[in-house]
């Protein structure tokens, strides 16, 4: 948010009316959702030379916690960790420290969704005080980073991986504005500022609303604006910014900057320490390291409430494959549900402790009217279970409630997953196509339809099950909204009989494994004989080719110009397999780098895809750059026919040379050319000149620069979904959470180039909430127009519930159609903010010089008073055992009793208190110094006097040792005021 328009906009701009002003704002809005917003007034959202952004902060802090957190791991189970742990940590050098089995493109996927929500904020809420701690605006800030916490906490128990990322780089922007925006670095503090993360605590020394905090700069120099009496006294306080009006309180300090008017006004000047240019840019190196360790400390909050395991699924670090498959129950599909049992106990039982063992399971059955319950669980037995409980029935009118039942599953499954939809039957709910695109873009999931033949090839086990049934087939036309759709994904269309099932889902053993990428994936319709190259490079393994369709005929050339025909089976080159409109070619292990060729030629429309293992991937998003030069990010469709950036990663490389970053038509052989600028060893900007009228994927080809090989290798990667553009934009503000049988109210804006015209507008959530807004939209003069819609999750919904409402705005004469995918968090309204209490009572220890000869023995009391009760105690330190039991204290208080004991070579021990809420109580004991009286049998005893209670995970123990992050970062704070730029934007249309 601190960035600087470079332009002066002409005076009569500034006379529109405020509801203008508010759809510039809403235009704006539509170009956040990736990377940080426009310069306005907090930490920058993406890129600042010398300093630090938001993105940066928070991807530190998640790599070195999350580091800390794998050593505490490797530590209780002995083994060496060696990562040095410092500010100069990447996702694949933790990622391998951290023996994880997913890619280091998951772990960076999940980072990347926590700081690009975390950047939204710059964009979604410019002008809230509460959101960038301006105007002294303590209380509210807390209020929003404490509910955020709960909601976070929440999420995670539910399961809510992705909901608790959004929240959590929500609630870090807040935090960290903090440190940039007050003067709690001016004051002198050497750590963060933990009651912003306690409700519990006080807020104390605040500055009164009528107590001055500054003087005027000595002209450009405010290195000594804050009064000397605010200093002394240890007042805290905040800048006061707006882009509107100059008032303010009198003798209160400004943000300052070129956007903040207030700062003309006496007292003169700013305090923020946003980059190194600031007003107090002298201490961006300390705001910055404060902010890094804050955001470490609400991440130890979370990890102690939730638990390592759940703290790395967070994080996207214990990720691997997703099972997931949406399965039609009605009566024609007994063989196919048998089937799906199969495979997927298959997959289950061969990888069950291994790497390749799927980290989550994702199951929505369907028929009609019905579809769901979502099954979402990391238990592979939940899944049998459930999957094991569906049986065939029903279903006699014949079309079902197939895209429902994706719809669900898209929204529950973690990105990038692959989906599998076994269905006989057309899709009922075909209206639903266009949503179904859009969140498919949205998560980049891959989507491939099981279509089996009905009736006509059942088993004849089966035949007695199938007379009370029509034989039928699928009509042409709805085969081709599947296909539509698989394309669109990166998916395939696999058409089989029911008896040959069993051979096509093996592809779904293909797709169920780790570090899965995309060489090359093509479309051709209408069809031509052509020679179609891929690169395959030393990183590769299990490489697969799928080609689908009714009469491709193919050859297959490796680099030395060995070839093997699509008729034979087993060659040179690999194994073939055809089942139905698939013919899946495995290739051999032994010489597959360089350049491989494909000769193909069909009759009718065919799908050609290679894939492989790899732990090199990209990750791209579309962003826009801002007057000040950083970028903001788009979470929807690029504008079509304007130019536009890409911001792409690569990932599992130790740097790599881009060659060719491509926009390359989907279903031909068009392409678009990025201009390339690379950033890092592995980031780059990739300038497109004009985004292009037909759906497009991206593929990058390249250089890997591995330091085992003396030469760099060739590599080709493509994004499996397809993007396009759009002439239209719709964009949305709104909260993270909203609270079950309260209706909520989002306010949306569409916006395009043309005047007068109307568009159509549907708004659904994936779990069927009810859903009110207008059915059509009329552009103003102006080109843009308001709607809302209102949304009301049932009362009974489960608290840590996530919700996707997708809001889309179609043009009825060109179908041209954009969409925004809104993702919130069903929170029950949180009281109990207050941390269970740890007590230690007793401790009793006789320890001889030879340890491994005695033990030692604690006990605690473990309460919760008036709050909603202790659901958990677990050990975060410590090899000893513990046991439980409930008393009630004479003041009728509910007392767990832990009792805890341990060999005198154990001697720490930290127990981690959790209620139902997710508040977090610790208390640590250690017998290395321990403060004792002496007891008659010259044991160590620590008398309840000496006990320390404790609420929060800031714990205070006996010979307590505080955690306190010792590494130096910067950080640049960027405050999203650049609606006056987005004013620009929309009135040049």
């Amino acid at each position: 948010m601190f960035s600087v328009i470079c332009k002066i906009f002409p005076q009569h701009l500034f006379l529109w009316t405020v509801m203008v002003l508010l759809v510039i704002a809403s235009v704006f809005l539509l170009c956040g959702t990736l990377f940080q917003s426009p310069e306005v007034a907090a930490f920058k959202p993406l890129f600042k030379d010398g300093s630090l952004t938001h993105r940066e902060i928070t991807q530190m802090a998640i790599l070195r916690k999350t580091a800390e957190v794998c050593r505490d791991i490797a530590t209780a189970r002995g083994r060496e960790f060696t990562l040095t742990i410092n500010n100069r940590l990447t996702p694949s050098a933790v990622q391998k420290a951290c023996l994880a089995s997913s890619s280091s493109a998951l772990f960076y996927l999940a980072i990347t969704e926590t700081y690009l929500s975390n950047a939204a904020v710059d964009v979604l809420f410019a002008l809230s005080e509460a959101r960038h701690i301006d105007n002294e605006a303590f209380s509210e800030g807390r209020d929003l980073i404490t509910r955020g916490v709960a909601a976070v906490k929440a999420s995670v128990q539910q399961g809510s991986y992705i909901s608790a990322r959004n929240t959590l780089g929500t609630l870090c922007h807040t935090l960290q504005d903090f440190y940039s925006h007050s003067n709690w670095v001016e004051l002198g503090s050497s750590s963060p500022f933990s009651a912003l993360i306690k409700p519990d605590r006080l807020l104390d020394n605040l500055a009164g609303p009528n107590t001055p905090t500054c003087k005027s700069c000595a002209g450009s120099n405010c290195r000594d604006n804050i009064l000397p009496e605010i200093l002394l006294q240890k007042k805290l306080t905040s800048g006061y910014f707006s882009v509107f009006s100059s008032q303010k309180p009198a003798g209160k300090c400004s943000h300052g900057g070129s956007l903040d008017r207030t700062s003309s006004r006496e007292p003169t000047g700013g305090i923020n320490k946003d980059d190194v240019s600031s007003d107090h840019g002298f201490l961006h190196l300390r705001a910055a390291e404060m902010a890094i360790n804050a955001t470490m400390e609400v991440l130890q909050d979370i990890r102690l409430a939730t638990g390592d395991q759940a703290f790395l699924r967070l994080v996207g670090l214990s990720q691997t494959s997703v099972l997931a498959f949406v399965i039609d129950t009605t009566g024609s599909m007994s063989d196919d549900i048998e089937e799906a049992k199969r495979v997927s106990f298959s997959i289950i039982d061969s990888r069950r402790g291994t790497p390749e063992e799927p980290s989550e399971y994702i199951l929505v059955p369907f028929n009609d009217p019905d579809f769901g319950p979502l099954t979402r669980t990391e238990n592979a037995d939940i899944f049998k279970e459930r999957i094991n409980s569906l049986s065939a029935s029903g279903g006699g009118d014949y079309p079902e409630m197939c895209l429902s039942g994706l719809l669900l599953a898209l929204a529950g499954a973690s990105p990038s997953s692959d989906i599998f939809v076994f269905t006989d039957a057309s899709a009922k709910d075909s209206e639903l196509k266009s949503t179904v695109r859009a969140m498919i873009e949205r998560t980049r999931s891959t989507v491939t339809f099981m279509l089996t033949s009905p009736f006509l090839f059942r088993r004849r086990r089966d035949v007695s099950q199938s007379k009370s049934f029509t034989s039928r087939s699928m009509p042409s036309s709805d085969k081709q909204l599947y296909r539509d759709l698989a394309h669109v994904s990166g998916g395939q269309t696999i058409e089989v009989t029911k008896a040959t099932l069993f051979q096509a889902t093996e592809v779904i053993t293909d797709a169920s494994t780790s570090a899965l990428v995309t060489v090359l994936q093509v479309l051709r319709s209408p069809m031509i004989a052509e020679n179609i190259s891929f690169i395959l490079d030393p990183s590769l393994f299990n490489v697969t080719v799928y080609i689908t369709g009714d009469s491709p005929v193919f050859t297959i050339y490796n680099p030395t110009g060995v070839s093997q025909s699509g008729s034979v089976a087993d060659g040179p080159l690999g194994s073939i397999l055809t089942v139905g409109n698939l013919k899946r070619v495995k290739l051999n292990s032994d010489n597959q780098t360089g350049e491989w060729k494909i000769s193909i030629d069909s009759t009718s429309s065919y799908s050609l895809k290679v894939t492989g293992q790899s732990s090199v991937n990209f990750l791209f998003n579309f962003v826009e750059q801002l007057e000040g030069g950083d970028f903001t990010p788009k979470d929807n469709r690029p504008f079509m026919g304007r130019n536009s950036t890409l911001f792409v990663s690569v990932t599992g490389g130790d740097s790599v040379t881009l060659t060719d970053v491509l926009l390359v038509e989907a279903s031909g052989s068009d392409v678009v050319n990025g201009t390339i600028k690379s950033l890092s060893a592995t980031d780059f900007l990739v300038s497109i000149a004009r985004i292009p009228e037909w759906a497009f994927v991206v593929q990058l080809k390249g250089l890997l620069n591995d330091s085992t090989r003396s030469v760099p290798s060739r590599f080709q990667r493509q994004s499996p979904t397809q993007q396009q553009g759009s002439r239209v934009t719709i964009t949305a503000q709104a909260s993270s959470t909203i609270e079950p049988g309260i209706p909520s109210v989002l306010n949306f804006t569409v916006a395009t180039n043309a005047t007068g015209s109307s568009y159509i507008i549907r708004a659904r959530t994936d779990r069927s909430f009810s859903v009110s807004f207008p059915s059509s939209l009329d552009m103003g003069t102006g080109g843009s127009a308001q709607g809302n819609v209102t949304l009301t999750a049932p009362s009974d919904t489960q608290s840590g519930m996530d919700v996707t409402l997708t809001i889309e705005a179609e043009d009825p004469d060109s179908g041209d159609s954009n969409y925004v995918a809104v993702r919130f968090s069903v929170m029950t309204k949180v009281t109990d903010f207050s941390s269970p209490v740890c007590q230690v009572v007793r401790v009793k220890a006789d320890c001889p010089v030879e340890c491994s000869t005695g033990s030692w023995e604690l006990s605690a009391n473990l309460t919760d008073i008036n709050g909603t009760g202790i659901a958990g105690v677990s050990l975060s330190r410590g090899n000893g055992s513990f046991s439980l039991s409930h008393v009630m204290s004479g003041d009728g208080t509910n007392v767990t009793v832990a009792s805890y004991n341990a060999s005198c070579c154990s001697q720490e021990v930290e127990l981690v208190v959790v209620d139902k809420v997710g508040n977090v109580g610790t208390c640590f004991t250690s017998i290395k110094s321990p403060s004792t009286t002496a007891s008659p049998n010259d044991s160590t005893t620590i008398s309840s006097d000496e006990a320390v209670s404790t609420k929060g995970s800031s714990t205070v123990r006996p010979n307590l040792t505080t955690f306190t992050p010792s590494a130096s970062y910067s950080v640049s704070f960027s405050m999203c005021v650049t609606v006056l730029g987005l004013f620009v934007f929309f009135l040049c249309g």
